[in-house]
């Protein structure tokens, strides 16, 4: 039977985000965020096989990102002035969760990463800050300088960190707004898309209400051991 709609829209999603204050790391991986920290995939209500594995933490100075890929032949293709054909995610954070609205307010975000297509050499990880199209408001451009951004580029595949300082989010509070809107998009020009839940048939890159929600959950110091 034909579906008109897939599976994944039927259900509003939360997940919880464990805090790890010693992030991010000084040496070694920039993250090195445990099995814990993992998204969980909700990719088989829609019959997708996950080719990326996502996970996420968090503390009062920010939030942090690790993507792992496995099952590519090639290196990624990759360019800072193509982000949007090239191998790499894009994530969508709004810091107020107001997901009864269909345009985006100031306090919605996407930023594109890559694994690499930066630097003189084209070697280096990548972030760029996209404005939201459709936005009902425009927050102002942060200052990427500041995100840290660190990929390994391997034979099947690559694993790209990126810690997101508080301060490139317009609202980061997770004292009195612990929950966020989130979605993300790991484009991958050898196995196609995966998303967070609902895919791009939907306009996810514009409108707040398809995005899931993230619930930034308190845990004691030595919960990154």
């Amino acid at each position: 039977m034909n579906q008109l709609v897939t599976p994944s829209f039927l259900f509003r999603w939360s997940f919880p985000v464990i805090q790890i204050p010693t992030l991010p790391n000084r040496s070694g991986r920039l993250l090195n965020l445990p099995e814990r920290c993992r998204l969980p995939s909700v990719s088989e209500l829609d019959s997708q096989r996950d080719f990326a594995d996502v996970r996420l933490a968090w503390n009062a100075e920010g939030l942090g990102i690790a993507v792992d890929v496995r099952g590519r032949t090639a290196k990624p293709d990759c360019s800072a002035a193509t982000v949007g054909l090239s191998d790499g995610v894009t994530v969508w954070i709004d810091t107020r969760n107001t997901q009864g609205v269909h345009r985006a307010t100031r306090f919605c975000h996407q930023f594109c990463l890559l694994p690499m297509g930066g630097g003189r050499k084209q070697q280096d990880p990548v972030v760029i800050q996209i404005p939201l199209a459709r936005a009902r408001e425009e927050s102002a451009p942060s200052d990427v300088s500041s995100i840290q951004v660190q990929s390994e580029i391997e034979k099947d595949g690559y694993h790209l960190e990126a810690w997101f300082p508080a301060a490139v989010f317009v609202g980061f509070d997770p004292s009195t707004s612990p929950r966020l809107g989130f979605h993300y998009l790991v484009r991958d020009t050898q196995q196609g898309d995966q998303t967070l839940a609902v895919g791009t048939e939907f306009p996810v890159a514009s409108d707040p209400s398809l995005w899931q929600s993230l619930e930034l959950v308190q845990e004691t110091p030595n919960a990154g051991k």
